[in-house]
């Protein structure tokens, strides 16, 4: 039988910049499935407070008006390199379908390589604060180096290589831009309440106000919402406490979970095909769908 720790020790035996997918296959779909998938949640919303990619978000209207898919389609994407890895079909359809809706905007290097980083950072910060265990350094070194490979081949330059590296990127990069827009609030609220309709209606005030317990005093003030009370704050982060005690005490999974298994990906009961997720131009228009943008020429479509 599988003891709790057992496939952490098996993580620090392999090499972290070697066997960095195993790793983090291990990790993400074994260890922590339920909280990476808030992690990352949390990453790309942290995004939209830079306003120069909330506002974006806001013009293609795909998670203002189509938030449920736009959400399906992201998770699906990133979660096939998980399962299948970078150098299978699938992989590599996935990082083509992401590199061929990327480049149809004009999105700057800086702002990519930000986004990168929410996906190494939060996670581990978010764990730290309510995971049953916090990421050890050959796990930490293993996203690292996933990440750089997923940056690899989206065509962002001047990537960090470190964990470190990752961490001050972000900080300063948060730091110099987070700032208000009002379509990254427009894009914002949308999030929320994609959220709160998982869960049956009257339940989603609460949901929405559990999220904003979550968020920390820079995203409160760039989407200038009301900073949520001490009880709703401790309540909140509480009860993500308790449940990570409890997980302590189960016994570990035995299967992988992937994300296209979770309950919020909604948009695909009948199976989906990897090729046909995410957005499209419209047929017999080149260039950006959204005006006032035009697709940047240095980012490869593998």
């Amino acid at each position: 039988m599988v003891q709790r720790y057992d496939r952490l020790k098996e993580i620090q035996r392999l090499d972290p910049e070697r066997d960095f997918l195993e790793i983090y296959r291990l990790t993400v779909t074994y260890e922590f499935p339920w909280d990476i998938t808030r992690a990352l949640e949390l990453a790309l919303y942290r995004t939209y407070a830079v306003p120069s990619i909330g506002r974006l978000l806001d013009e293609t209207a795909e998670l203002t008006e189509r938030s449920q898919k736009r959400y399906d389609d992201t998770a699906l994407l990133l979660d096939t390199v998980v399962e299948h890895g970078f150098d299978t079909e699938e992989g590599r359809t996935a990082v083509r379908r992401i590199n061929q809706m990327h480049r149809s905007y004009d999105i700057s290097n800086d702002d990519m390589r930000y986004v990168l980083c929410t996906f190494v950072v939060t996670p581990k910060r978010w764990l730290d604060d309510y995971g049953w265990r916090r990421l050890s350094d050959h796990e930490l070194r293993a996203f690292a180096a996933y990440y750089r490979t997923l940056g690899a081949r989206m065509g962002i330059k001047d990537l960090p290589q470190s964990y470190e590296d990752f961490e001050r990127t972000l900080d300063t990069y948060e730091h110099e831009h987070f700032g208000w827009d009002a379509g990254a609030r427009r894009v914002s609220d949308a999030t929320l309440a994609l959220m709160g309709s998982w869960y049956p209606a009257p339940l989603a005030p609460l949901v929405r106000g559990a999220s904003l317990a979550l968020l920390d005093d820079s995203l409160l003030r760039a989407f200038r919402y009301e900073r949520p009370g001490a009880v709703a704050r401790g309540l909140t982060r509480g009860a993500l406490r308790l449940r990570a005690r409890a997980v302590r005490l189960l016994p570990p999974r035995r299967t992988p979970h992937y994300a296209r298994q979770n309950p919020e990906v909604k948009g695909y009961p009948d199976g989906y095909e990897v090729a046909a997720l995410g957005t499209f131009p419209t047929p017999g228009v080149r260039g950006c769908p959204v005006p006032g943008h035009r697709p940047p020429s240095e980012v490869p479509v593998e």
